[in-house]
């Protein structure tokens, strides 16, 4: 086995678990799900079914990551945040399987806050920071700095999660990521040197 797995955790069958990641006391990894190199599971974590989580993840205690959901590379789950993957649930009307989840991506190096919650069908862009306790109920945008309920951006950010100050052309450097971003539009990118 390449990667390390709790005594107190369950790992199904038919799993894909990358080398060097760990998995924490009472997490379980649901039948058909992908895990990606160097992640971490911290304790009770649920990785639902054919959920595919990309490389050097860190998902936090007591989170679920539900069928729908998707997590690219470098994404950072806080403690107890939530995922949605049904929009209205209803007991005497069940909606079970895939076809009813909406899905939900959350794009490469995006920061979850603890506590938040990320109702399902949006999209979080790359990079972006959403504080904890806040609720997305629409996509982000990369580098956007979302806080509230429901969630509102505030500010922009680097890829390191410095807070981006535009100059009067429109244009940030971060010390931290050495890289150099322009805001147009009120959407940020990284300007390619």
């Amino acid at each position: 086995m390449s990667y390390f797995k709790h005594e107190s955790a369950y790992v199904d069958d038919n799993c894909e678990i990358g080398e060097g990641s760990k998995i924490w006391h009472f997490s379980h990894v649901q039948k058909g799900a992908k895990l990606g190199i160097n992640c971490i599971l911290g304790q009770n974590v649920n990785i639902g079914p054919n959920v595919s989580i990309g490389n050097n993840c860190k998902i936090q205690n007591n989170v679920s990551v539900y069928e729908g959901v998707t997590l690219e590379d470098y994404v950072f789950c806080g403690p107890s945040m939530v995922f949605t993957n049904i929009l209205d649930p209803k007991c005497k009307y069940p909606q079970k399987g895939a076809e009813f989840y909406v899905k939900t991506l959350v794009k490469e190096g995006a920061s979850i806050g603890a506590n938040a919650t990320i109702v399902c069908g949006n999209i979080l862009g790359k990079h972006c920071i959403i504080g904890a306790g806040a609720v997305v109920t629409k996509d982000i945008p990369d580098h956007a700095l979302a806080v509230g309920v429901p969630a509102k951006v505030i500010g922009w950010v680097s890829e390191a999660g410095k807070k981006l100050n535009f100059d009067e052309n429109n244009t940030a450097f971060c010390k931290v990521s050495r890289k150099k971003y322009i805001l147009k539009d009120n959407r940020v990118t990284e300007v390619n040197n």
